[in-house]
C-alpha cells in the first residue's frame, strides 16, 4: 500500500448508500475498499468528517487549448475533477486545416499561441507532453471538420468535401477520440444538413464511438431540435448525448413545456431502444463569445480588413438579418446581453448591448460591431452572459436519471498565464451542484448527485476502471467536506476556488492535500480503444 484514506464515508458512484470505510492505494490504483488494517509504515489519510468520493468527471469541457497553455487546471482540481472531455459543441483543437481559419472554433485560444499539430493524434500527443493535471478525452469536432475540408461553410458540402471530412473523422477516432461531437447552432455548421451529419455519425459508430450534439436551436423550433438529434443518431446507430438539452428553454415562449416535451421525446426514444441520455450545465444563463454574433464572411481576413468591415455601415445593415447563437439568446431583447469579459475595453464588464445602443448612435448591430472593432486583434476574448433562463423551466432536466453534469467552461487558473481569463462555471460547476441541489434543496441524496457525476459518465465514456470506488479501479479519488463543499464564485467574480475539498488523487497521487495545490499534475491522455 502507498497509502490509506482512513476513517471517511464510502460514496462509491454507483448510487449506493454511503458506508464508512477506508480506502487503500497501491501503484496508482483502488487496492482495497470497507475496514482495512493500518500496516506500520504507511501513510493514513484521515477523512474524518468527509465524503470519499471518486473524482469527478466533467462530460462537457471546453479546456482543449487551456490545458495547453496551463496544464494545471487549477479550477477543476480544486473541485475534485479528475477527467475531462474536450472537443464538445463542435469546436475543438484538432484536427486542423489552417490555423488562422480556425482559431476562432476553439474556445480559450491565445494570439500568438503557436498550433504545430494538425491532426487529433498529433494534439494528444503534444497535450500528454504538457503533463495535464486532469486526465483528458476528446471528441472530433464537427466545426474543425468542416473548416479543414470545406472550401465555404455557409453550405452543405460537396461530395469530395464530405469524403475529406469522413477521412478526418476516421483517422481521429483511430487515434483515441471517443467520438464525434457538433454545435449546429455555430456558423460553420449552421448550413450542414442532416444528412451530412448522419454520414459522418456513421463513421464515429464504427468506431464505437458517441455522437454528442449541441442541437441546432432555432426560435420556435424547440421540439424540432432534440428530434434532428434523435433521427441522426437512429440513423446512424449511435449512442447519442444531448449537450445542455435546456437550451430548448429559449426557443418557445413557454420553456418549462419545451423542457418538458425534450424530456419526452428522450423517454420515448429510450423506450424503443435507442441510446439516449444528455447533460446539464449548471448556470441559469447562457455564454458564448460575443464574436458569435458575427457572419463567418465578416472573420475573414486579416485583422485590418476585419476591423474595415466592421466600421462599414452596410455590413452591419446586413448583419440585422443574419442568425447566430447570439440573436437566440438575445430573443429579441438586447437588454439580456451582457459583456462580461472584455480585454481590450474592461470598463464595458456589465455593460447590457441594449444600453450600449442606447448610448451611441445606432442599434444593437451597431454596438457589437463598435466593441468588435475595438478590440479587433483580440474579438475572439470578448465574452457575454445571456440571461435567459429561469430555474423552474430547467430543473426537470436534472431530475431526470439519466441527466449528466458539465461544467460547459475552460480550465483556468487564478495565477499564471491564464489568471485574467474568465469562463461561468469553470470554478463553481460541480460545487455548485452539491451545494444547491444536494444541501440547500435536497432534490438529489449525496450518493445521487455523486453517481451524477462519476459513475454515470464514465459510463457513457465506456470506462469500466474510472468513476467507482471498487479495488482494482483508478485511484481518482475526492475527499471533500459535505457541509462546507460549494462555490465561491459568483457571476461577476467567477475567478474564485472552490471550499470544502480536502483531498484530491489523480491516478493515485495528491493533486491537492489538506486544501493546498501540491503543484504536481499526475492526469494521463485517454485514448479511446
Amino acid at each position: 500500500m502507498d497509502l490509506v484514506i482512513c476513517g471517511g464515508t464510502l460514496v462509491d458512484g454507483t448510487g449506493a448508500v454511503p458506508v464508512p470505510g477506508d480506502v487503500a492505494v497501491a501503484d496508482g490504483r483502488i487496492a482495497g475498499v470497507g475496514r482495512l488494517p493500518r500496516p506500520e509504515g504507511v501513510p493514513c489519510v484521515d477523512a474524518a468528517g468527509c465524503y470519499v468520493t471518486p473524482g469527478f468527471i466533467d462530460i462537457h469541457s471546453h479546456s482543449d487549448f487551456t490545458l495547453m497553455v496551463d496544464p494545471r487546471a487549477v479550477s477543476s482540481i480544486t473541485q475534485g475533477v479528475t477527467l475531462e472531455v474536450v472537443g464538445n459543441c463542435g469546436h475543438g483543437s484538432a484536427p486542423i486545416g489552417d490555423p488562422a481559419r480556425t482559431r476562432a472554433n476553439i474556445y480559450g485560444c491565445r494570439t500568438g499561441y503557436e498550433i504545430d499539430w494538425r491532426t487529433v493524434g498529433e494534439y494528444l500527443d503534444r497535450l500528454e507532453n504538457r503533463r495535464p493535471a486532469v486526465n483528458v478525452m476528446t471528441l472530433v469536432p464537427n466545426g474543425n471538420l468542416r473548416l479543414a475540408a470545406c472550401d465555404a461553410v455557409d453550405r452543405p458540402s460537396t461530395p469530395d468535401e464530405m469524403k475529406k471530412m469522413k477521412r478526418l473523422l476516421a483517422q481521429g477516432m483511430a487515434e483515441g477520440a471517443v467520438g464525434y461531437s457538433t454545435g449546429l447552432e455555430y456558423g460553420p455548421e449552421r448550413d450542414c444538413p442532416e444528412a451530412e451529419i448522419a454520414g459522418l455519425c456513421e463513421i464515429a459508430a464504427e468506431y464505437g464511438g458517441i455522437y454528442t450534439t449541441h442541437t441546432r436551436n432555432r426560435t420556435g423550433e424547440a421540439e424540432e431540435a432534440v428530434a434532428e438529434a434523435i433521427r441522426t443518431a437512429e440513423t446512424a446507430d449511435a449512442p447519442l448525448q444531448i449537450s445542455h438539452i435546456s437550451s430548448v428553454a429559449r426557443l418557445a415562449d413557454d420553456g418549462r413545456r419545451a423542457v418538458d416535451r425534450a424530456l419526452e421525446q428522450v423517454d420515448r426514444a429510450r423506450s424503443s431502444g435507442l441510446d439516449v441520455q444528455f447533460d446539464m450545465h449548471t448556470r441559469l444563463f447562457g455564454t458564448t463569445n460575443l464574436s458569435a454574433a458575427l457572419p463567418l464572411w465578416v472573420l475573414e481576413g486579416s485583422t485590418k480588413t476585419i476591423a474595415e468591415r466592421l466600421r462599414n455601415p452596410s455590413v452591419r445593415r446586413e448583419m440585422e438579418h443574419c442568425e447566430s447563437i447570439v440573436t437566440s439568446l438575445a430573443q429579441g431583447d438586447w437588454d439580456r446581453i451582457v459583456i462580461f469579459h472584455s480585454p481590450v475595453q474592461p470598463e464595458l464588464a456589465g455593460k447590457r448591448i441594449a444600453e450600449l445602443a442606447a448610448a451611441g448612435n445606432g442599434n444593437a448591430f451597431d454596438a457589437i460591431c463598435d466593441v468588435l472593432c475595438a478590440a479587433a486583434d483580440r474579438l475572439h476574448e470578448i465574452m457575454v452572459i445571456a440571461f435567459s433562463y429561469r430555474e423552474e423551466d430547467v430543473r426537470p432536466a436534472f431530475e431526470h436519471p439519466f441527466c449528466m453534469v458539465g461544467s460547459d467552461a475552460t480550465a483556468l487558473a487564478t495565477d499564471g498565464p491564464l489568471k485574467d481569463d474568465t469562463f461561468h462555471g469553470a470554478y463553481t460547476w460541480a460545487s455548485w451542484f452539491f451545494r444547491h441541489f444536494v444541501r440547500e434543496r435536497r432534490l438529489f441524496s449525496p450518493q445521487e448527485a455523486v453517481r451524477r457525476l462519476t459513475a454515470l459518465p464514465a459510463s457513457r465514456l465506456g470506462l469500466t476502471d474510472r468513476g467507482v470506488i471498487r479495488k482494482g479501479a483508478h485511484a481518482d479519488l475526492t475527499v471533500f467536506d459535505p457541509n462546507v463543499f460549494a462555490e465561491r464564485g459568483t457571476t461577476f467574480e467567477p475567478n474564485r476556488t472552490a471550499a470544502g475539498m480536502r483531498h484530491v488523487l489523480v491516478n493515485g497521487d495528491f493533486a491537492v492535500k489538506d486544501g493546498v495545490l501540491m503543484g504536481r499534475r499526475f492526469g494521463r491522455v485517454l485514448r479511446h480503444g
